[in-house]
This record gives C-alpha cells, structure tokens and sequence, in this order.
C-alpha cells in the first residue's frame, strides 16, 4: 500500500529535538521551549500545521546548527497545540513520512530546511518478510506484556489491527527502549525487510533485558516484603514487651553499648556479629541468653577506661608518707617498696618483675598492698589464689559449659572499672593443680609481660590488655610457689614484728580502727600500754598481729556491750584484772622457759610459716640395741639431723663412753607432737640434748639455740634469723647461740630486743659447750674418769 503524497512547501519548518526519534504513523507529545524553537512551531501552526521533526546528535547543544542535526526527519501534522510556562508550547505530532533534509535554511521568520519526501520502495509478497513481521509482532507483545509502558493495552490492540510490515516495524520502534543513533538508523532504512531485520535484533536483545530486570525486581519485592513483614512484626513485638513492661529495644540497646564501650577491634566485630546472631534467635532460646549474658561480659570491661591520674605521675615523697602513715616499722620492707615504686616511675613501658610480698600471716601483707595501691592512685582489687585448683579460674570457662562465666582477673577487672588498677594476687604460693588444669601455668601469662598484653580468656575469646595492670603477690612460703612463677617475681620479705612494734601498731593503728568499727567513740574507753602489752605476752603467740587484733575486738564487744545498757557508764578503762573476765584464762606462759629442768632437754628456735617458735627437744635413755626411735612429727630432713648427733656424740666420747651403745636406745621427742616439724635448724639443739644426757648437766632454759651441723662438728648457717630470735624474745629467753655465718642478720633484730638478749656465735659445736657448762666429751684418760662419774645413774 503506497501512502498518500503530500505537497509540501519549499521550506518546511524544522523542529529540532533531543533524546527521541519521531517515526511515521506515530503521534507523539513534544515539549517546545527553546525560543527559536518556539517561534518555528508558531510559524508552521499559522501556515498549514506542518512540521519537520529532526533528531540532534548531541543533546547537549542549546541552539542546534545545521552540523549538529541529521539529515532525515519525519514530516508531522500537528493535531494539538497548548501554551504552557515561560511561553512554551505542548503539541502532539502525527507523523505523517520521511524526509531527507538536502538544506538546512535559518530564516529571519523560522528555521527550516529543503528537502524531498522519501518514497518507501513497494512491498512484493515475500513469505521472509511474512515470517519477520511476525516475529516483531510476537515480540512486540511480550515487550508490551513486561514493560510499564503508558497506553501499553491500546498498543497491543493496535498491533493486532495493523498489516502492513512497514507500520509495524515504525511503531516498534517507537515504543522501543533504544539509544537515538540506532533508533535513526531505523529511521534512515528504507528498505523494510532490512528494518524489520535490524529491529528484531534490538528487541530480542530488549525482551533479554526485560526479562532480566524483572526477575531482579521480583526477587527485590520480595525480600522488601520479607523486610516490610519482619518490621511489623518487630515493631507488634516491642509494643508486646511495652505492655507487659519487658525490655524492648534490645538491638537498638546493645548497639549502643558496643559503641560507648569502645571496644577492641577485634572485640567489636565480634560483639557485632554475636549481636547480629541475637536478632535472629528466639527468645525461648536457651542460646539467646547465652549470647545475650556474652554481650553484657564484653560491654561492661573497661577496654579502654583508666584511673583518674596518670599511674606513672606519682610522687615518690607522697608515697613514702602514705607507707609511713598506714605501717608502723617495716623501713626495710618500705625502703624497698620505694625502691620498686621509683624504678616503675622511671620506666616508661611498665614492664619488669612482679612484686611479691613474702611473710607469715598478719604482718600486713594485704594493707601494704593497699597502700601501694592508694599511693599510686590505682584502684584496688584483691583476688585469692589459695586452694585454686582449676586452670578455668584464671583463664575461665568456655561458653559451650552451662554457668560458664570469664577468670576472676576479668570478673574483678568488671568490678573495679577501669584496666589499670593495682591487682593484689592473694596466697600465690597455695596453687594447686589436679585434673582440672595447672593454675600456675596459667598466671605465668598472666604475669609475663611479653604475654599479657593479648591475654586470652577462654570465655571471652577475644584478647584483653593485662599489660597496665600493677600486679602484686603475696606468699608465706617461697619454696612452695612454683619454680617459672617465682622466677617472674620481685620478693620483699616482711618478716615478724617484735614485742615494741606490735606494742605500736596497736595503739596506733589497731585500737582506733576497732574503736570505731565498734561503735565506740575515743574518749568512751581506755586501753593502757600496759594492758596491751598483757594481751600481746599472755593471749597470742604470732609473727603478725591478726590474733592480737581479734583479742582487742573481744575486748571491744565487751566495753559496746556496756554503754548499750540500760545505764552506761561515762568511760570504760580496761585494766589488767579485767582480762581474764573478757578474754579467759591466760593463753600462754611465759615462765614456762624459766622452769628447772633435769639433763637431757634443751631449747631450740625454729621457723614456720606463721613465725619463729621455740622448740623443747627432750632426750632419755633406755636399755636396747643401739637404735635411734624419733617422735613428735619430726620431718626427714629432722631425723637426719637426729641421726648426725648421735654419730658425732660417739664419734666424740669414742671408747670413752659412759655406757655402751651397742645396749643403750635414745628416744628423741619435740613436744606438741600434733605439729609437723622439719627442717636442718634444730640439728645443734639436738646435739646438745643428747650431750646433756650423757653428761648428766642440764641446760639453761633460757639458752637457746640454732644451726645446722655436720659429721665433723662444724655449725652450719640456717635461714629465719629474724623470727627465731622474736620466737625466743616473746617466750622469755635471754641467750641465743647462732652460727657464726649468721651475724650479718642481726642487723634486722629490732634494737630493742638486742638490747635486752645476749648473743653468742660459734663455727663449731666445741665452742657450745663452754656456753651451757658441757665437757663435751674426754680428750684423755683423767677427763674420761671424770665424765664416768658424770652419768651414775645410766652406766652399765
């Protein structure tokens, strides 16, 4: 079918557009703004409504030339012409043939162009152009069918109306999501089975995309749905949890927290993932609290929170009055704290040994810590590693346990707040270990400075920085902390206090704490030097003060008592005849040293883990065979000592013997048999009890005596100088022998016990004898005669 031939003018005014191709048998909506523009539609609709429509090839150019237009347009009528803004027009174009533009003229009136009308070449049957139309039919449709195109039903029922192949292909080509080169190309090709051609292949490759994109757009609607749904819920959820006055909110809660707690990295993206994993699980969850208990642990640590003051701006003068005003004595002990405190200060990194405080209990062990602690100000936090016996303790338990809860070194790190307080480890030297795990192994992390900077709490599983915690250990005994653990720390002996001290750290320090925590008021009650020093003699036996302190609170609770009554007195004085009405009867006797005592028995000094004692090591003889019996919870190592005596006794009295070995027994026992006793000290104690035996004499009970011996007689130095002389101080004995390598110790004795006992100190056991009036064995035949007669009573 051949279309209608229009005449035309000579110049046919031209429409430049942008971004779109008009085609035949189209109409389309045009927007006109531009002035030139404006002025040519005005032109055309005055002067026979015809219009020719020519594509830009750039749309950015404002006043197209004619370089910048094609050369084939569409002539139009127009149907339809509306003013709008800024003296614009909206007009819909009926496209009516092609047009080859031979000249582009730029009127004064309008811009136009000369040109012809492109004839289309007739359409012979042709069963290929049949098959191509209606392919572009059929593809048509489904674009129409997957596209949001206005007016997309009128086109499907337009389609079903038209024919004519060349119609079909121009209105497809309307329709058809194509860049304008291609969509001028279509323009451009007259021949129609070419253009059906190159149209099929464009929208083959448009039905493609369609295809695509509404798959992503279905898939997209739906997880917005999924979200839409999951909102709702969440937000009928939190309106639940409003009513029944539950907590809401919770993401949103934590979020917050995992913010302010200013986490590690590696601890947030943890936190953040756990708390993704809590969105996502049920309430009725037992896992839901498990995470939800895990978040609480990692927001509440103080990642990143420290003391107030800078741990390293201490003052060394303000530390040296805080020790001095909290501990009375001890100067060797603070001199040395001061020392540590000082060597701290100057080093930046706050690396190096551990400080391990070393001493019986009470001697003020924890309160120096204290101090420590108060002198930096560092917080404080004490945790007791006595009878620890499960690694899990230290390093927590994993969260796959029921109850599992991090170390006490992050428990206490919770309850402090920040991450560099003073940590006081209690008792270090009473670590266990079974099947459970090795604590010690543990706290050699803990400990290690090259290792606690990423210490790794199984219950956390993120690292934590230990490294600025002041850490500080206390132990009664060395050798029972284990040997890497001791190799990591700086150990301050604290040894026992002496009579005087303990005299003074109660009326300083002990009496008006108690005073107070009693409810008492300073001028309500009165404890004379006197009666305290009663308390210290007759009702406590110790190397530090606890038992004299809970003498005192008895004391106390006995004075509240009375002004609690009905009629209180103004004043309690407590007097040395009260004592026994408040605490009972006397503990302990001193003249128990003092006692007349037969051959045979002699005293010697001892240390323990709670202080100095004194040891009554009593010797008799009994018909036998020559053996050696031993009673009284004496250690191996005693016995040896027991038995090197009595080989250096015979080997001295040699053939000279008062009676014959081979028919003589010795029984050898240290009273308070319930106590295990060991140790190399009591080895010249023994000697002499032995001597006494054989010599008839009896030993001085206010001599006593220390040291280890040998085969040969030599006096062998011992440790616990301090405490063995304190131990002989309280319990009322005047004369000390010591071995000689011991004299530089006596510098720790406070002076006024040196004053008051009198010191002796031998290289061998001969130089003993003098001291407690023994032979010491015959050097010839007259002295044996004389030692015969010594022991009547026991020769054979």
């Amino acid at each position: 079918m051949t279309k209608r031939v229009i005449e035309i003018p000579d110049i046919v005014p031209v429409l430049p557009v942008r971004n779109t191709v008009l085609f035949p048998n189209a109409a389309v909506p045009l927007i006109v703004g531009r002035p030139r523009s404006v002025q040519t539609v005005r032109y055309a609709n005055d002067n026979g409504q015809l219009l020719l429509v020519v594509s830009q090839k750039e749309a950015s150019v404002e006043e197209p030339a004619a370089k910048d237009l094609y050369q084939t347009g569409v002539v139009c009528l127009i149907s339809k012409l509306n003013p709008v803004e800024n003296d614009g027009f909206q007009l819909i174009a009926n496209g009516l043939f092609r047009f080859t533009v031979s000249e582009f003229v730029d009127g004064p009136a309008f811009f136009g162009a000369r040109g012809m009308q492109i004839q289309e070449t007739p359409l012979i049957p042709s069963p290929r152009r049949d098959t191509l139309t209606q392919e572009v039919k059929g593809l048509a449709k489904a674009i129409l069918s997957m596209a949001s195109i206005p007016g997309g039903d009128a086109l499907l029922k337009l389609f079903q109306q038209l024919d004519e192949s060349g119609q079909i292909a121009d209105l497809c080509a309307t329709f058809l999501s194509m860049p304008v080169p291609l969509k001028q190309e279509l323009l451009e090709t007259i021949d129609v089975e070419q253009r059906l051609e190159k149209l099929l292949s464009q929208m083959i490759r448009e039905r493609d995309r369609l295809q695509l994109h509404n798959e992503i757009q279905t898939k997209m609607m739906e997880r917005i749905s999924k979200d839409q749904r999951d909102h709702l819920l969440r937000e009928q959820l939190r309106t639940i949890h409003d009513e029944l006055g539950d907590e809401s909110n919770i993401n949103e809660d934590f979020t917050k927290k995992i913010e302010e707690a200013q986490l590690s990295p590696e601890a947030k993206k943890v936190a953040t993932d756990e708390l993704s994993r809590l969105a996502v699980v049920p309430r009725s969850s037992p896992e839901y609290h498990v995470i939800r208990t895990y978040l609480d642990w990692l927001c509440a640590l103080p990642w990143e929170k420290r003391s107030a003051g800078d741990p390293k701006d201490f003052k060394l003068e303000e530390a040296r009055r805080i020790l001095d005003e909290d501990h009375f004595g001890l100067d060797k002990v603070k001199a040395r704290v001061i020392q540590f405190l000082a060597v701290r200060k100057l080093k930046k990194d706050l690396k190096g040994p551990i400080l391990c405080l070393l001493g019986p209990p009470g001697v003020g062990k924890t309160s120096m810590a204290k101090s420590i602690a108060r002198a930096l100000g560092r917080s404080f936090m004490r945790t007791s590693l006595g009878g620890v016996r499960d690694e899990a303790e230290i390093r927590g338990h994993r969260r796959t346990y029921i109850g599992a809860l991090p170390g006490r070194l992050i428990q206490n790190l919770k309850r402090t707040g920040v991450k560099d307080p003073l940590l006081l480890l209690d008792e270090i030297d009473k670590v266990g270990s079974d099947f459970r795990g090795d604590p010690a192994s543990a706290l050699l992390e803990v400990l290690d400075p090259e290792q606690n900077h990423n210490f790794l709490d199984h219950y956390l599983d993120v690292p934590f920085d230990l490294s600025e915690i002041f850490f500080v250990t206390t132990a009664n005994v060395a050798e029972t902390i284990p040997g890497p653990l001791r190799d990591r720390l700086e150990i301050i002996e604290m040894s026992s206090y002496s009579r005087y001290e303990k005299l003074e750290i109660t009326t300083r320090h002990i009496i008006p704490r108690l005073v107070e925590d009693h409810g008492l008021k300073a001028e309500q009650i009165e404890i004379s030097r006197p009666v305290v020093e009663l308390i210290i003699d007759h009702y406590t036996r110790e190397a530090g003060v606890r038992n004299l302190s809970r003498e005192l609170s008895q004391v106390c609770r006995a004075v509240a008592e009375k002004f609690a009554s009905e009629n209180p007195p103004e004043k309690v004085e407590v007097k040395a005849a009260d004592l026994e009405e408040m605490l009972g009867p006397q503990k302990f006797f001193m003249e128990e040293t003092a006692e007349k005592r037969g051959p045979g028995i002699s005293t010697g000094l001892a240390w323990t883990p709670v202080g100095g004692e004194i040891l009554h090591i009593e010797v008799s003889r009994l018909d036998g065979r020559g053996q050696l019996v031993m009673t009284g919870q004496l250690g191996d190592v005693m016995k040896e000592s027991a038995q090197i005596g009595l080989s250096l006794l015979r080997s001295t009295w040699g053939k000279n013997f008062p009676f014959r070995f081979d028919r003589s027994d010795f029984h050898i026992h240290v009273p308070a048999g319930a106590i295990p006793k060991d140790g190399p000290s009591a080895g010249v104690a023994l000697f002499l009890a032995l001597e006494s035996l054989v010599e008839g004499k009896s030993i001085d009970p206010k001599f006593a005596c220390t040291g280890e011996i040998t085969l040969q007689g030599h006096v062998l130095p011992v440790g616990g100088i301090k405490e063995k002389v304190l131990a002989a101080h309280r319990s009322g004995i005047t004369t000390v022998c010591l071995p000689d390598r011991n004299r530089k110790d006596i510098v720790e004795i406070p002076p006024e016990v040196q004053k008051v006992m009198k010191f002796h100190f031998v290289k061998t056991i001969r130089e003993v004898f003098p001291l407690v009036g023994l032979v010491g064995g015959p050097i010839d035949p007259l002295a044996a005669a004389q030692a015969a007669t010594l022991a009547p009573a026991i020769k054979n």
